[in-house]
């Protein structure tokens, strides 16, 4: 396979320029001008971050990528999907309230914000995935898959699960409805938290399979284990987080589902990608909090293949020394330490990502091997 070509500028500042200047010159150095979208519908997939947190990526690279987009004709809107667990960003109205909150207005980065499956999560689409192992379907935000153009902007940082937290992860994961993100998640059944059901009906209404049974008695719901499918649409119409699935797959296969959906996200229509190693966290900006980052800034990176991008990302971290003050620089100073060899795993033990990229070159979703180009 022929290598792709990764696009690299670092942080420095010449000449006045500023940074969402460097960033806007990086992408059309990497060739964004190739893609048509004037008059098209273009997707910025991004994470604006749980309320507590700070290290998810600053508005002014948000609105750097909405101005170019706008020069090119195109019609910008910032998205992303529904968690799957209880939080600030669960369902669309708390959604837009933490982008709002942490920045992100159309008076800010210069276009709207669109959470990609609706109201309650459960406005999808079923995309097929070609060459799928795992999934045949992927369950996709509506209003993603309606888009022309599809551009993620990702924050490259760590992740508690999936090693780190890059451009795969942000399509894959971050696109799939709360169903979606279920599916790549767990294959098993939910469970009814009793003391927070309300006993609305709600998630009956939403069942195809009789998989919910009202308790009478109780005036609570039950599951059928018969008839449920662990479909998860019932997760999506709680309003009350009383049913939950447990995150019970294996990170491998985690890791294998979400490449899967990243694929059904992209195939069939033009996508660029950009992520920018900075604020390296441990962890999801999906927690509440951020904790030291466990690297210093690298730069900015963008190409046309999600795969040879976090393969670069990565590459990138590995040539970097940890930084002292945090929870890497922590672990590496253990007596019974045992080195990994790689920033990721040395901060989370059983954290593994080398599995999403493996299988992501293997059903065509992109090339671990990549030339690297350096923008002055």
């Amino acid at each position: 396979m022929e290598k792709s070509k990764v696009y690299f500028a670092d942080f420095r500042a010449r000449n006045g320029e500023a940074m969402p200047l460097k960033l806007k010159r990086l992408m059309k150095e990497a060739g964004i001008g190739s893609i048509d979208m004037d008059g098209k519908f273009v997707a910025i997939k991004m994470h604006f971050g749980e309320l507590g947190n700070i290290s998810y990526l600053r508005p002014n690279y948000a609105k750097a990528v909405a101005d170019l987009v706008k020069e090119a004709g195109g019609i910008p809107f910032l998205t992303d999907c529904n968690t799957l667990y209880p939080g600030s960003r669960k369902n669309a109205i708390e959604h837009m309230y933490c982008a709002w909150e942490n920045g992100f207005t159309p008076m800010t980065v210069g276009c709207p914000v669109i959470i990609g499956d609706g109201l309650k999560g459960m406005d999808d689409v079923a995309v097929p995935v070609e060459g799928g192992v795992h999934v045949k379907e992927a369950k996709i935000g509506r209003a993603i898959m309606d888009a022309d153009v599809f551009i993620s902007l990702t924050h490259f940082k760590g992740h508690e699960m999936a090693g780190f937290g890059g451009a795969v992860k942000n399509i894959g994961m971050g696109c799939g409805s709360r169903a979606g993100k279920k599916e790549q998640h767990s294959t098993g059944k939910p469970n009814i938290n009793k003391a927070l059901c309300r006993g609305c009906k709600q998630c009956m209404r939403e069942c195809a399979n009789q998989g919910l049974v009202y308790d009478e008695a109780a005036r609570k719901m039950r599951i059928n284990t018969d008839n449920c499918v662990g479909c998860g649409r019932c997760l999506g119409a709680c309003n009350f987080d009383a049913i939950a699935f447990a995150n019970d797959l294996a990170t491998k296969e985690l890791n294998e589902r979400m490449a899967e959906y990243a694929k059904a996200v992209v195939d069939g229509r033009p996508n660029f990608h950009v992520s920018l190693i900075v604020d390296v966290s441990p962890y999801c900006d999906c927690h509440g909090e951020n904790d030291a980052p466990i690297l210093p800034n690298v730069g900015m990176l963008a190409a046309f293949d999600p795969i040879a991008l976090d393969q670069a990302c990565a590459d990138l971290c590995q040539q970097q020394e940890p930084l002292p003050n945090s929870v890497l620089g922590e672990n590496m100073r253990r007596e019974d330490f045992c080195d990994h060899h790689d920033p990721f795993e040395n901060t989370t033990v059983n954290a593994e990502y080398k599995t999403c990229l493996a299988h992501g070159e293997r059903i065509g979703l992109g090339s671990r091997k990549y030339e690297l180009v350096t923008i002055r």
